[in-house]
């Protein structure tokens, strides 16, 4: 039991191994992991994340900015790191200057770039049909003429899949679409003698519910971490992942509240009947929401399932401990994560203020200590 700290992440790199290894067992042989580490790596901790998956042999990553990307690299991370997002023209030359490669979200993007005269790498987005980022597949001309341009070095083409995490009918005939037109770019380029490009599509649902495809990389996020983005997805792939992250604090105060009393902001919170209630040293701005008030969310403590309640406080919230014996200060409670035989998961979490996994675990604060077992 870790034994300091007043709120804190468990992240277990065995299971982050055995989640590598799952999807590798799956992949087409030459298709390469390309790990989503963006937003602190989901909020498990960029740097540590990347370190241990570089030492798992993983040497292809993704992040959403240029700054993401440099936090890397200072830290000793070996391998391409590819920039999925926007970075403004003042800053490309940090894309030479730490070995990065940029997404070209268009083709006025990418003649501004190559106007800066800086010969950076570089992958291709394709707008497919999600309509966010990417040069139009009908725009094939303009893709290539991108791929003619001398001072941008391309060294991938990829698109991404926007419905791919649903069964319906109509999103699979969607995704369908979109795979074709990936499908016919990759077909004219090779044709046109770009033999030497990367392509990629499929994020962490394109490998579980289209595994048949054959591309060079797979931009797994959200899976990698050993969760889906919703409690009751199903997919096409049933890999046994294992959650790599829990999220615990400390009860800091243990008081007994009146019939009547009551407590916190607003003082939300009244006690029916006498009543034991501990403050927990955790808030929102370390990532709890505030929707989880007023017994919305739930916590383990002791192996008992207890609701938070009253209004959730910046730096503390409350939770009713009056069915809990023996409750005392620094006593462990699990916001994600096991305790006895109860478990609550970052779905679970999710899934009581009507949001995705993604969300949760993306908004846990820096301030949380990050503990690597």
């Amino acid at each position: 039991m870790y034994d300091k700290g007043r709120a804190w992440i468990e992240l277990d790199i065995d299971n982050l191994k055995h989640n590598v290894n799952e999807f590798k067992r799956v992949l087409p042989k030459g298709c390469e992991l390309m790990p989503a580490v963006k937003a602190n790596a989901y909020g498990h901790g960029d740097v540590e994340i990347a370190k241990a998956l570089n030492e798992m042999g993983v040497l292809y990553f993704c992040v959403a900015t240029v700054f993401e990307g440099i936090k890397l690299r200072k830290s000793g991370i070996r391998g391409e790191i590819l920039i999925l997002g926007y970075t403004h023209l003042k800053n490309i030359y940090l894309i030479k200057d730490y070995d990065l490669t940029q997404t070209i979200i268009n083709y006025e993007y990418a003649s501004l770039i190559n106007e800066c005269g800086l010969n950076i790498k570089v992958h291709i987005k394709i707008d497919t049909g999600m309509h966010r980022l990417g040069e139009h597949f009908e725009n094939i001309t303009k893709i290539i003429r991108i791929l003619s341009f001398k001072n941008i070095d391309v060294n991938g083409v990829f698109s991404h899949l926007c419905v791919s995490d649903s069964l319906d009918k109509n999103d699979i005939e969607f995704t369908k679409l979109q795979i074709n037109h990936f499908n016919n770019i990759v077909k004219v380029l090779k044709e046109n003698g770009y033999l030497n490009l990367k392509f990629h599509l499929q994020g962490s649902y394109g490998v579980l519910n289209y595994p048949d495809l054959k591309y060079d990389y797979v931009r797994v996020g959200i899976a990698l971490y050993g969760v889906l983005s919703n409690k009751n997805d199903i997919t096409v792939l049933d890999l046994t992942l294992k959650p790599v992250l829990s999220l615990k604090a400390r009860v800091e105060v243990v008081r007994t509240l009146l019939k009547d009393e009551a407590i916190g902001y607003g003082l939300d919170f009244k006690a029916k009947k006498k009543s034991k209630i501990a403050v927990v040293s955790i808030g929102y701005a370390d990532g709890i929401s505030r929707r989880l008030s007023n017994k919305k969310g739930s916590v383990l403590i002791k192996g008992i399932k207890v609701p938070i309640i009253a209004r959730i406080c910046m730096d503390q919230l409350f939770i009713d401990v009056t069915n809990v014996e023996d409750v005392k200060r620094d006593d462990e409670v699990i916001f994600i994560g096991k305790s006895g035989n109860r478990e609550i998961s970052v779905a679970d979490m999710a899934c009581s203020i009507d949001t995705i996994t993604n969300e949760v675990l993306s908004r846990l604060g820096e301030r949380l200590e990050r503990v690597y077992k």
